[in-house]
């Protein structure tokens, strides 16, 4: 009878995994990831117009505290109506809100979360990437073995916190130009397992992984836990094609995983008029070789 329970109990909670991954990652056709832009909403327009199906917008300038009711309100509005998804966000934790660090405080920290992911239930965004390389950075001479365990433990109340309102928090690899800590998808997969909070999960950023000379397989690591992507160029963190950039053993590791959630262009623009349609036809041809769109198997 224990060993039926048990089995019931791990059952439920892969599938609770699944459908969290599911609901947080629209699949795209032939199970081919969605393209999608972190950029403003005041790029909606161009950017639907250009292909993206999702756009990535701000916890600063869409969820957080300092945002006020009416513009919260309004922001609502302009997602309801926008043209791509908005259904995730990124700048999550100020650099003021330490995570590691002998400045950390819980409170405030965890304050700040219940806010943003209550703000985050209602405009309908379902995943905040945690990058914060500022807020999550290791300080000078601090034990890093401690600061790693603050984290891991303010990281599953965090996650407690986005279960209540059916939110993902999904932390991202950062190079190490940005911070300290969780610098590639390998060190970023043993955090989260460590965490080990169905709500806590993780990001790949490819441009992050390029500037580490980070290997694809890497990413095979992953597997489970991953929802949630992030791409550019490695030497300018250009849009794709800008340098011709070859994607493709990246996005071959996230197929052979079954990753077909979102792939967010997070990248430095001049003139998204000219720039969008282009990025997305370069990234999408990868895609389709990778993912053999063409039908051949």
């Amino acid at each position: 009878m224990k060993n039926t329970l048990t089995g019931l109990f791990f059952l439920c909670f892969a599938t609770l995994l699944q459908s969290n991954a599911g609901a947080q990652s629209p699949a795209g056709k032939k199970g081919m990831p969605v393209l999608g832009i972190a950029a403003s909403m005041d790029n909606d327009s161009l950017a639907g117009a250009a292909g993206f199906s999702c756009l990535e917008e701000t916890v600063k300038r869409m969820l957080a505290p300092s945002v006020s009711e009416a513009t919260f309100t309004a922001n609502i509005q302009r997602i309801n109506k926008a043209r791509c998804r908005v259904q995730t966000c990124n700048v999550f934790i100020p650099g003021y809100l330490k995570l590691t660090g002998p400045a950390v405080n819980e409170a405030w920290v965890l304050g700040y979360v219940d806010t943003v992911m209550q703000r985050a239930e209602k405009a309908g965004i379902r995943l905040i990437v945690l990058g914060s390389g500022e807020a999550r950075k290791i300080p000078e001479g601090f034990n890093r073995d401690t600061a790693k365990g603050q984290f891991i433990r303010l990281a599953r109340k965090m996650a407690d916190i986005a279960a209540k309102h059916n939110c993902l928090i999904a932390m991202e690899n950062l190079n190490a130009t940005e911070t300290n800590f969780v610098n590639t998808i390998a060190e970023g997969c043993q955090v989260v397992t460590a965490i080990g909070h169905p709500h806590f999960r993780l990001t790949a950023d490819i441009y992050h992984m390029l500037r580490e000379n980070e290997p694809a397989d890497n990413l095979l690591k992953a597997k489970g836990i991953l929802v949630h992507c992030h791409i550019a160029e490695r030497e300018k963190r250009s849009a794709p094609g800008v340098e011709q950039q070859d994607f493709r053993p990246y996005l071959a590791a996230l197929r052979s995983i079954g990753y077909s959630g979102r792939i967010m262009m997070e990248c430095r623009w001049t003139d998204p008029a000219k720039e969008y349609a282009p990025a997305v036809a370069y990234l999408e041809g990868q895609l389709n070789e990778v993912y053999h769109i063409s039908g051949k198997k």
